[in-house]
């Protein structure tokens, strides 16, 4: 009987003891864990909006980071306007904007495309880069043609250069289109004018008074003009000329990204010029002189698609392929005389 009544006191005095334990070790476990708690979590995971609206993760300026290398949006860069429809004031036939708390960050999580990464990709995609410094009213590009000019014929097959007058533009500014497309903000110097480049593209045209929309994947010509300005004219030559027919010749002003050039407010004059010249029809077919056009001249069909130029080959030549880049200038497959194909530009890197 004694020794069952000290067995009995023994079992029931250890499972105080053990409890007793495992709290203590429930308290030192807290400390230990406590302790390892003292380092900063890793930064959230950036997959929504929820995540990484602060600087809870130490990654942001306000806790001593660099803001340009950090995976959390700061609160200063927040625009509360974007949380606005603009129909706060309905107007009749105005659509309301998406609107964001977050500046947009994972809208690209909200459709099916790829992200641009920085290549040009044919299908379409949904960039990420912010548009950055937008140029002011007194520093919008403006640029104008000075060769052809409007109605001018030039001979046909004949080499010749487009020249055009620009300003507020700070040209031969250009990253690699085939990295590097729209994959950067705006930026302008210390003058406010944007860092950029220009493009020359020629698209044949039925006639001097055709109303339908040209195709943009077919054009005779296409360049990046890349090299600065000389006293204000950029130049690009049409080494093998173009083949008899009516044009229209337009420019594409980009930041050094390729992103058409972003000003201050929406109504402006273009920040682009196009011409429309003839090539090998004669002056009765300018409608410009004085209304002197020549009505048969005046309706020919374009020039057979199949023959395009491009700079630096000296004859005619389909389309460039990608991939075929030297100095970012274009080199196109040679086509001699093959008259009668529907020319469609293939992707370049000459952008």
């Amino acid at each position: 009987m004694k020794f069952s009544a000290a067995l009995t006191t023994f079992v029931f005095i250890l499972p105080l003891l053990s409890g007793q334990a495992f709290v203590a070790g429930q308290r030192n476990n807290g400390k230990n864990q406590g302790n390892k708690g003292a380092a900063p979590p890793p930064p959230a995971k950036n997959t929504g909006a929820g995540n990484n609206t602060g600087a809870a993760n130490n990654q942001g300026a306000g806790a001593g980071g660099d803001p340009q290398t950090s995976l959390t949006l700061d609160p200063k860069v927040i625009s509360a306007g974007f949380e606005k429809t603009g129909q706060e004031v309905p107007t009749a036939g105005q659509v309301a904007s998406l609107t964001s708390s977050n500046n947009f960050i994972n809208f690209c999580l909200t459709v099916n495309k790829p992200l641009t990464n920085g290549l040009q990709t044919k299908t379409g995609s949904c960039n990420t880069a912010p548009l950055g410094v937008i140029a002011a009213t007194t520093n919008m590009p403006s640029s104008k043609f000075t060769n052809p000019v409007n109605g001018q014929d030039i001979a046909a097959n004949t080499p010749f250069d487009i020249t055009m007058a620009v300003k507020n533009l700070v040209t031969g500014n250009f990253v690699n289109a085939a990295s590097n497309y729209y994959a950067a903000p705006q930026q302008v110097n210390a003058q406010g004018n944007i860092m950029g480049h220009s493009h020359f593209t020629v698209q044949a045209i039925p006639s001097f008074t055709s109303t339908q929309p040209l195709d943009p994947n077919v054009f005779q010509f296409f360049k990046g003009v890349n090299g600065a300005a000389v006293n204000g004219v950029l130049k690009e030559t049409v080494t093998a000329g173009l083949p008899a027919g009516f044009y229209r010749c337009c420019s594409i002003n980009t930041d050094a990204n390729h992103t058409p050039v972003l000003v201050a407010v929406a109504q402006h004059g273009s920040l682009d010029d196009c011409v429309y010249f003839s090539v090998g029809k004669g002056n009765g077919a300018n409608p410009f002189n004085g209304g002197a056009a020549n009505t048969a001249n005046n309706t020919a069909a374009p020039p057979a698609a199949g023959n395009t130029t491009a700079a630096g080959k000296g004859a005619a030549t389909n389309q460039p392929p990608a991939n075929q880049q030297k100095g970012n200038q274009q080199k196109g497959n040679q086509q001699k005389g093959k008259g009668g194909r529907r020319m469609v530009a293939r992707l370049s890197r000459d952008y």
